[in-house]
C-alpha cells in the first residue's frame, strides 16, 4: 500500500530497468554542470561542434550527450543548434545570483561516488565520503565550491523564511553555522534596519567578508569566528540553525539547541530548518538527503518534525508548530 506521496513502481521489468538506470540521467546533469555547459550556452545557441570546441571535448559522444540533455528538457535544439532550456538558463548559469548548481557540483564531486558505497555504509554505519572540513578549508578551490553549494541551497529558501517570520520587528539576527553569510546577508538586504552576525569556523572569515561586501551589507552583517561546541555563541534577537542539525547525532542536536537557548535573551527566537522527515515514508527527496548524511557524516541524518519540536521543548522553548519552506524543507520556530 502506498501513501499519496509515495511513488508507485509498475510491475514491469522495463519500469524497473528505467529506475535502475536513473543514475545515468543524474550523471548527465552533473557532468553538464561540471563542464560549465549551461554557462557556455548562455552566450547564445551553438552547434555540437562549437560546444565541443568550447569545452575542449573529444569527438565521440558529444552529440548524444547534448541530445540526451534535450530529451531531459534541460536543453532545446533548433536547426542543429543547442540552447539552454528555461530551468537551465535560470538556475544553472554560473555567476547569476539565481545559480543553483553549487549543490550539483558538490553532489558530483562527493555524493555521486559515495552512493556507489551505499551497501558498505548500511553494513557498517561508517561514512563513505569523508572530507574533513580542515582539508576543505585548506584548499581554496574546494572551499569556494563548498560555499557556492551552501549559497545555492539557502538562497532559494530566503523568500519563504522572510514570509514566515516578522523580520520588520527584529533588530539583530545571528546565523549559527552560517558559512559565508549568504542567508543573513540576503535577509539584511531585504530589511534595512536588520543587523546580523554570521558564526562559523575561522577559516571562512575572509570568504564571508568578501561575500557580505558583494551583497552590499558588510556595514550591517559581520563574521564572528568560532566553534559552536567550544565557544560562546553570539547573542541576538533571533538565532538561526539552517541545515546544521542534520550534520550531527541526536545527542549533539539536543546540545546545540540548548546552547542556543542559553544565548538568547527572554523574548528571543530560534529558527531551525532542515529537510525534516514526515511521519510516514513518502518524500523520496527528504529520505535521500538523510541517506546523504549517512554517507558523508559520522552521526548525521534527517529527523522527524516531532523530534525537532522535542529538542526545542526540552530546552525550554515554546513552539507553534512547523512551516513548510522551499520544495522539501521544514521550518520550526521556538520562542524563549
Amino acid at each position: 500500500m502506498t501513501t499519496p506521496m509515495t511513488r508507485a513502481v509498475a510491475a514491469d521489468p522495463v519500469a524497473l530497468k528505467r529506475l535502475g538506470n536513473a543514475f545515468c540521467e543524474a550523471k548527465l546533469l552533473l557532468t553538464a554542470t561540471e563542464l560549465g555547459l549551461f554557462t557556455v550556452l548562455d552566450a547564445g545557441p551553438a552547434t555540437a561542434e562549437e560546444v565541443r570546441a568550447a569545452l575542449k571535448l573529444g569527438e565521440r559522444g558529444v552529440r548524444d550527450f547534448l541530445d540526451a540533455l534535450v530529451a531531459l528538457g534541460l536543453l532545446e535544439r533548433t536547426d542543429g543548434r543547442y540552447r539552454n532550456g528555461p530551468a537551465a538558463g535560470q538556475f544553472l548559469v554560473r555567476d547569476k545570483e539565481s545559480y543553483a548548481g553549487g549543490f550539483l557540483e558538490r553532489a558530483n564531486r562527493m555524493l555521486y561516488p559515495a552512493w556507489g558505497n551505499l551497501t558498505e555504509a548500511l553494513r557498517t554505519g561508517a561514512p563513505q565520503a569523508q572530507a574533513p572540513y580542515s582539508a576543505v578549508a585548506a584548499n581554496p578551490a574546494k572551499l569556494t565550491a563548498f560555499l557556492s553549494m551552501m549559497d545555492s541551497v539557502n538562497g532559494l529558501l530566503v523568500p519563504d523564511i522572510d514570509r514566515a517570520f516578522p523580520w520588520a520587528e527584529v533588530r539583530t539576527v545571528a546565523d549559527i553555522g552560517g558559512a559565508r553569510g549568504n542567508l543573513a546577508g540576503l535577509l539584511a538586504r531585504n530589511h534595512d534596519t536588520l543587523r546580523g552576525t554570521v558564526f562559523d569556523l575561522p577559516a571562512l572569515n575572509e570568504a564571508a567578508n568578501a561575500h557580505l561586501a558583494g551583497l552590499g551589507v558588510a556595514d550591517r552583517v559581520t563574521f564572528q569566528p568560532g566553534d559552536f561546541f567550544a565557544d560562546e555563541l553570539p547573542t541576538a534577537d533571533v538565532l538561526i540553525l539552517g541545515h546544521v542539525l542534520h550534520n550531527w547525532s541526536p545527542e549533539q542536536r539536543k546540545q546545540l539547541v540548548e546552547l542556543c537557548y542559553a544565548a538568547l535573551e527572554p523574548g528571543g527566537a530560534l529558527l531551525v530548518y532542515d529537510a525534516m522527515l514526515d511521519d510516514e515514508p513518502g518524500s523520496i527527496s527528504k529520505l535521500l538527503v538523510s541517506l546523504n548524511m549517512l554517507l558523508v557524516t559520522e552521526g548525521g541524518s534527517e529527523y522527524p518534525v516531532g523530534e525537532c519540536l522535542g529538542y526545542l521543548a526540552d530546552a525550554g522553548f515554546r513552539t507553534t508548530g512547523s512551516h513548510p519552506i522551499g520544495a522539501d524543507n521544514t521550518l520550526v520556530i521556538g520562542y524563549k
